[in-house]
């Protein structure tokens, strides 16, 4: 069989096992399989580097479904080039428990990259990778041992363009001109709505051309020598990533061919026969693979076999040549922090009133003396948020091996990144920005508690405390928001000593992202406070010798409001518990016997404070419990006056307690 005639016979069999796995569960996307089997297949069968007998390669090149409603060309990909994929698995698409879900989950079927279904995070998060490589290679790559070489791959479309988020990463990347980033534009020019006309009339390429990359154009994305020639173009512009426009229509073949019906819904089984019809599919069995197809992908997965066998060689002659870099590359790729934080008493080490933000810049920048690979920034607030690490450099289009990411104010983008670069493996991303603007991350936060991705989310100026700046600037729902998502850990620590101790749970969190909230005042070493804040919650000062007539708990800059009240609630014959709970989830996680010992449930009077929204609380202090906190938005003026004003005040705590019955 000729080059062209199996060509052709790959992808008509990637479209066809696509719509019928689509048809059988009578859901999902089957415009995008039909219309861009052709570059995904030229993409995977003739460009990228990938061993489908080892899917976690360190140097495999990555391809990342951005449109991620098209997750059965993956699928399809996935069993054709030996991922694992069974014809039972695609039988099952969008069913419980398999291992074809509605859209490509990261951790849960082998071969994908990353979690995308919201449109233009892939492409973020593809940035992030690039980024990745790039530093990761500046560090280790030696003259003849280019031991960090691989691409990062992108498939979009016209709803990926359209969001704000890929402009976002689109912009970055350009500047730093990630020359090993390839993005596939699938240009249909349909939405589920109808024509883009209606809403998206824009010229990408001249958007992405400005943003600083070379753009190419494949007038018929049904020609895969024209695709395969200008992805050998795109790697070989090594200073500017690659846009490729490659012109499809959606659900070619099908008699939906170009409408926006062929974009959501099934085609339904007379369609279907006439697609296969279009393509002179004649096999009479549906999810068929014909055997000339099976042969010739081994014989492609043969060629991935021997490409990580070159590679494990050549790193094998790199130990040898290079051992310290051999040794900090284990470093880099471990799971495990190479230091145990808890005894390193340098990092516990305060004196005297400080913001959290502040103590937070302090931990991290006595962090990198022990974790080298520490790698983030912030949406250009890094003196305000405190994340610049001295020494390190900042990452540039000129100097890869910065570590301080400058991701401009970028919120969204930013936190898709860190996903991007946390997938990639053998760097700790960590990004910052006000805790406000955390609004902008949110999709990818959520993204990030999904896949279960510990990035680091460093949240400063965390309540009314912000002051002079106003209620656009001070946040109140935040704190509840963030606690809401499954999976994802917030610390809000009360002192120097408690942001060491969120530090040291982040990095040793393996399996959720951690939010930091820190304050923007300052506030006092408390008395007592340790690394018993890694358990969520402790008991910082205890006025009873057994059970106390009331609890008092806290978070961030009110603890120090409970420790004062409790000392006046014992003045009058009260006897207080003061808890510092820095943390609901990781308190949550610990044993039924600690959680009873530090709020034990014959103890009903009970007042929890905290500058934000009641949500939440109301767990902890029952039915004959109160809260003071702000269930309103805040305003304008010094956040001492704020706290005054909304009630956030010790008075306001010691006639809460008295109050209750």
């Amino acid at each position: 069989m000729s080059n062209s005639a199996i060509d052709n016979l790959s992808i008509n069999t990637i479209r066809m096992l696509s719509i019928e796995a689509i048809q059988k569960s009578k859901s999902g996307h089957p415009g995008l399989p039909l219309g861009a089997a052709p570059m995904a297949y030229t993409l995977w069968s003739k460009v990228m580097k990938h061993n489908p007998s080892n899917p976690n390669w360190v140097n495999r090149d990555r391809f990342i479904l951005s449109a991620g409603h098209g997750s059965m060309l993956l699928y399809s990909l996935l069993h054709l080039f030996g991922y694992g994929l069974s014809i039972d698995d695609l039988k099952n698409f969008r069913q419980w428990g398999s291992k074809t879900p509605g859209h490509p989950e990261y951790g849960h079927t082998v071969g994908v990259e990353i979690t995308t279904g919201p449109l233009g995070q892939g492409i973020a998060n593809a940035v992030g990778m690039a980024m990745a490589e790039a530093h990761l290679a500046s560090i280790f790559n030696k003259p003849g041992f280019e031991i960090v070489d691989h691409y990062t791959y992108a498939l979009a479309g016209d709803g990926c363009m359209m969001e704000g988020i890929s402009g976002e990463a689109a912009s970055l990347a350009g500047t730093l001109g990630l020359g090993k980033l390839i993005v596939l534009y699938d240009s249909n020019n349909i939405s589920i709505e109808g024509s883009t006309d209606i809403a998206f009339r824009e010229k990408v390429g001249e958007r992405f051309k400005a943003y600083g990359w070379q753009v190419l154009l494949v007038e018929d994305g049904n020609d895969v020598e024209a695709i395969n020639k200008a992805l050998e173009e795109a790697k070989a512009d090594k200073d500017r990533p690659t846009l490729i426009e490659i012109k499809t229509k959606i659900g070619y073949g099908s008699p939906k061919e170009g409408s926006a019906s062929s974009h959501g819904e099934p085609l339904g089984d007379d369609n279907i026969a006439k697609t296969k019809e279009f393509f002179n599919w004649n096999y009479g069995v549906e999810f068929h693979v014909p055997q000339e197809v099976r042969d010739y992908m081994s014989t492609l997965q043969e060629k991935g076999k021997k490409a990580e066998e070159e590679w494990n060689k050549l790193f094998e002659d790199y130990k040898k040549q290079y051992p310290d870099l051999a040794k900090l590359w284990e470093t880099y790729h471990s799971k495990e922090l190479s230091v145990d934080l808890l005894k390193e008493e340098k990092l516990w080490k305060f004196e005297g009133k400080a913001a959290t933000r502040s103590s937070s810049g302090e931990v991290l920048n006595r962090l990198i003396e022990y974790i080298p690979n520490l790698f983030g920034g912030s949406a250009d607030l890094a003196p305000s948020t405190k994340t610049y690490m001295k020494g390190k450099g900042d990452f540039s289009a000129e100097d890869r091996k910065g570590a301080n990411l400058h991701f401009g104010v970028r919120e969204h983008a930013m936190a898709a990144i860190a996903n991007g670069i946390a997938v990639h493996g053998g760097l700790i991303p960590f990004v910052s920005t006000f805790f406000v603007f955390s609004d902008y991350m949110k999709h990818s936060m959520r993204l990030s508690a999904l896949m279960k991705l510990p990035v680091i989310y460093i949240l400063t100026h965390d309540s009314i405390g912000v002051g002079e700046d106003g209620p656009t600037h001070e946040p109140i729902e935040h704190l509840a928001g963030l606690r809401s998502i499954p999976n994802f850990i917030t610390y809000r620590p009360a002192d120097a000593r408690e942001v060491a101790a969120a530090w040291c749970s982040a990095l040793t969190t393996k399996d959720a992202p951690t939010a930091l909230i820190l304050s923007r005042q300052d506030l006092p070493l408390l008395e007592g406070s340790s690394a018993e804040a890694l358990k969520g919650a402790y008991i910082l000062k205890d006025y009873s010798n057994g059970t106390p007539d009331i609890i008092l708990m806290a978070t961030g800059s009110e603890v120090q409001l409970i420790v004062e009240a409790a000392k006046i609630l014992n003045e009058k014959g009260i006897k207080a518990r003061v808890v510092s709970m820095p943390s609901f989830e990781i308190f949550e996680r610990q044993s039924e016997e600690y959680k009873e010992a530090i709020l034990p449930k014959s103890v009903r009077k009970r007042v929890a404070v905290e500058a934000a929204s009641s949500f939440g609380w109301h767990k902890y202090v029952g039915l004959d419990g109160d809260i003071v906190s702000i269930d309103t938005f805040g305003a304008s003026a010094p956040g001492n006056l704020l706290f005054e004003k909304f009630g956030i005040t010790v008075e306001k705590v010691v006639e809460a307690a008295e109050n209750l019955k």
